[in-house]
């Protein structure tokens, strides 16, 4: 292990000491700041020649400003020689665009990984990807981890009665359905249209019964909220009992907080792929830590051990 260092930029350096304590190394030294004309410099400040480098920065808000702090990070690493650059993404943005939906309008998804590939990165690390299909935008090896499992055994360990899983489109029908295997509940689906592009959604129907059940929503991404809670009052509506949430990552922009904490949800546990800061805790709103996941699997890509193997039953 001494081969391998962890390097953080700006976007979530809490989520990367969590990792070095799990490895039980620490944090690689760098600088990485704007100058006063936004300009973004980066140093690499330890020796990295024929090491190992892994860069921890998911792409979150600001999410163009931590998206050019990746690119120049990798880019510095490769002209200082590090053996392999693998970017550790957590949470992915500009994911939901992976197709042209409307006339004209780029695959910016696409753009992304093109501009991680052509900046020196060998390979990725990510969670959950809005869609799997985006591992496929790459030339290069992308290990995607999933934090559903994490996720279902929080509620398995809750002991939940007459529960059922619910996602919130076709989607994410199969970690709907992993969970619900996990915690022995069946599966209902949400089916929705979105409304233009400003993150209006229109809940249609439910596909299975709901009535007199706990109903867990399950989703990798909740953003402003406002899906979730025509999810909420869809199952309100159908007779569900209590309502309770999971998703993998919390980016909760605008009044998402607000909303959730205002809602009828009985708890949203989320993992900290983004960071999620002491304001928006409100007390319905349970972190898990994605650290441990992601140190493990960092572990295994350096040592050269399986990483698909660490969700194998």
């Amino acid at each position: 292990m001494e081969e391998l260092r962890v390097f953080t930029g700006n976007a979530h350096p809490e989520l990367a000491r969590e990792i070095t304590e799990y490895l039980g190394t620490t944090l690689g030294k760098c600088e990485v700041f704007q100058f006063s004309n936004e300009n973004t410099f980066v140093r690499i400040l330890e020796n990295v020649r024929e090491r190992d480098a892994f860069i921890v920065q998911p792409i979150c808000p600001p999410v163009n400003s931590n998206l050019m702090e990746l690119l120049i990070m990798i880019d510095a690493m490769k002209r200082a020689s590090a053996s392999r650059i693998t970017a550790v993404i957590p949470y992915y943005a500009y994911g939901r665009s992976d197709k042209k939906d409307q006339p004209r309008v780029p695959i910016t998804a696409r753009l992304v990984a093109d501009l991680l590939t052509v900046a020196g990165a060998n390979r990725v690390l990510t969670v959950d990807l809005h869609k799997a299909q985006i591992q496929g935008f790459f030339n290069i090896p992308v290990d995607e981890l999933t934090a559903f499992y994490l996720l279902g055994e929080y509620f398995r360990k809750r002991n939940l009665e007459n529960v059922v899983a619910v996602a919130t489109d076709f989607g994410i029908t199969k970690q709907a359905r992993d969970i619900g295997a996990m915690l022995d509940a069946p599966l209902a689906i949400m089916e929705k249209r979105r409304l233009g592009n400003d993150d209006r959604t229109e809940t249609l129907n439910v596909i299975g019964d709901v009535d007199g059940k706990n109903a867990l929503i399950v989703d990798e991404e909740i953003d402003t909220a406002s899906s979730l809670l025509g999810v909420i009052k869809a199952l309100l509506d159908r007779g569900a009992r209590q309502v309770y949430a999971c998703c993998t990552h919390p980016v909760f922009s605008g009044p998402a907080v607000d909303r959730i904490a205002s809602s009828q949800l009985e708890e949203v546990v989320v993992t900290n792929t983004v960071p999620v800061k002491d304001g928006k805790l409100k007390d319905k709103v349970t972190v898990l830590s994605i650290a441990p996941l992601l140190g493990e699997a960092i572990k295994r890509i350096h040592t050269g051990q399986s990483v698909g193997a660490m969700f194998e039953v």
